[in-house]
């Protein structure tokens, strides 16, 4: 509905007319900045004749529209491997060549997103709950790419990401993971599915739990090691010393590196 009508609108009706549209405009740069960082790492790591392994999240839309493009526009010869069953849709819905860790277990560049990068350049990533193959496949990978918007850099994780860390388990597990990760620190939630009744499924079948931090700890990948032998732990959404480079993307459209 046209603002230029709003003399006949209801004060309500107005004010949440308002609302939408501010909300619309304060979306654009953040998609923007996701924009400019995807489009960024495709163009300069993605070459013909590659195996690549694509990510998962809001940003990785970019970066395989940009793909797609490229393939297209330049006739790349490149094959996919996704880290999720969104993913997995991206890559069909583009046209772009379907596989897996099967028939290429080794992959020249996988680009992923992240939830948090800190100044040494780890992650927490798992936000969208696909954090144990997106591991798999960046670690699969001879280098590893991430692209997020600037809202993502952080001097300290935890710092701009408020959830936790997110950790894959095994459902009969949950409960005992959850009780010794308390006498770590706090005890984390299950998350919560919000249009089913009951816990997030992951694509592996697992639980997601969200363990949100108190103290930050000396050592981050000491933290991800304890996390992980922990009985009932599949993975965890740290990403300790694995991305090769980094792209932030800024709200004015340019690109930032590390």
């Amino acid at each position: 509905m046209s603002i230029l009508t709003k003399r006949s609108l209801h004060p309500r009706l107005l004010r949440s007319s308002l609302q939408g549209f501010c909300r619309l405009l304060s979306m654009e740069p953040a998609e923007e900045a996701k924009k400019s960082a995807a489009y960024a790492a495709v163009d300069n790591h993605v070459k013909t004749n590659q195996k690549l392994g694509i990510g998962s999240g809001s940003t990785i839309v970019y970066a395989v529209q940009r793909l797609a493009q490229r393939v297209q526009d330049e006739k790349l010869d490149v094959v996919c491997v996704p880290t999720s069953f969104q993913a997995r849709q991206l890559i069909i819905d583009n046209s772009l060549v379907l596989s897996d860790l099967e028939r290429h277990p080794q992959l020249d560049v996988a680009i992923d997103g992240a939830d948090e990068v800190d100044k040494d350049s780890n992650l927490i990533k798992g936000g969208g709950g696909c954090l144990t193959q997106e591991k798999i496949v960046a670690a699969a990978a001879d280098y590893f790419v991430v692209i997020a918007d600037s809202r993502k850099d952080s001097q300290i994780l935890g710092e701009k990401w408020k959830k936790g860390i997110p950790i894959e388990v095994i459902p009969m597990a949950y409960v005992s993971v959850m009780n010794k990760l308390k006498k770590i620190d706090r005890s984390p939630e299950l998350r919560m599915a919000k249009s089913k009744a009951g816990p997030v499924v992951t694509d592996n079948g697992n639980f997601i739990l969200d363990w949100k931090f108190t103290k930050v700890p000396e050592s981050w990948a000491e933290m991800n090691q304890t996390i992980k032998m922990i009985p009932g732990v599949v993975e965890t959404g740290l990403f300790i010393n694995m991305a090769n480079k980094i792209y932030f993307g800024m709200p004015d459209g340019s690109v930032s590196t590390r």
